[in-house]
């Protein structure tokens, strides 16, 4: 079988020299990718920390013909990379455990001369017209000003492009992280996102217990899960998965070919 995994965190620029990013390193999808190839399947990781599989697996020899890893920064580059991948590949298991940004930087601006915000009442004042924002996108973005503000615009789900428009007709699994929500809600947030993406599985956790354990969702998953268990966990499930598709698709066929071959 052939997978392909998600792994790490995307930047957004706010400068040549700044960026807006997450806590998470890919040290999870990379355990994933990594019990993967040791189950013999062939492995395509894409990650922005690929040191972490050093960290994780000192000793290992990955050979090239079953295992490639693709380095990413942003949202675009991740964007780029999955784009190129996913339709002209045939890869059997996609998981999406990338912590990708949900905006992009829509501009950098300063209050101009006269302008300001008032928090109390959460509104732009201005001494003479209307309240005016000036341009302050530089290379570096000067640090004499008294105060920045960032327009971020919403990015698209990169796991709501897999199957449509990018094809993808395998085993899909999506990551799903909350914070402060109990278990019931989270199983519920978990099974609803799972349908919206077309996710044969999800892996749900919250902030605040994600070093602790995981909740697997899908039909025929074991729903509680040690953190430990979770790379495996996750891998035998794709699979099982994977063959239940295969052997879906071989019934259908032969029921084809025999309700063909009684009408001729």
């Amino acid at each position: 079988m052939k997978f392909l995994v998600t792994a790490g965190n995307t930047q957004t620029p706010i400068d040549k020299v700044r960026c807006i990013t997450n806590i998470f390193t890919g040290r999870t999808g990379t355990q994933i990718a990594l019990e993967a190839h040791r189950a013999r399947h062939s492995v395509c990781l894409m990650t922005s920390h690929p040191e972490v599989v050093g960290k994780l697996s000192p000793a290992a020899r990955l050979p090239g013909d079953s295992w490639r890893v693709r380095q990413y920064h942003t949202f675009d580059d991740l964007h780029r990379l999955l784009a190129d991948e996913i339709p002209g590949d045939d890869f059997d298991v996609i998981v999406h455990c990338a912590a990708v940004s949900d905006y992009a930087l829509g501009g950098v601006y300063v209050p101009a001369a006269g302008t300001a915000f008032e928090p109390g009442v959460r509104h732009w004042q201005s001494r003479g017209g209307q309240p005016r924002l000036d341009d302050a996108s530089a290379g570096k973005v000067k640090s004499h000003h008294d105060e920045v503000w960032l327009r971020l615009v919403r990015t698209p789900k990169l796991v709501d492009l897999i199957r449509e428009p990018w094809g993808f007709r395998g085993t899909l699994v999506k990551f799903k992280l909350e914070v402060g929500v109990e278990e019931a809600q989270l199983m519920e947030i978990g099974e609803q996102s799972r349908r919206a993406s077309g996710a044969d599985l999800l892996v749900a956790n919250t902030l605040e217990g994600m070093n602790d354990h995981a909740y697997l969702i899908g039909p025929g998953a074991c729903p509680r899960l040690a953190r430990p268990q979770l790379a495996q966990a996750v891998v035998a499930a794709a699979q099982q998965q994977y063959r239940g598709r295969i052997e879906t698709a071989i019934g259908i066929q032969w029921r084809t070919q025999q309700h063909g071959g009684h009408c001729g």
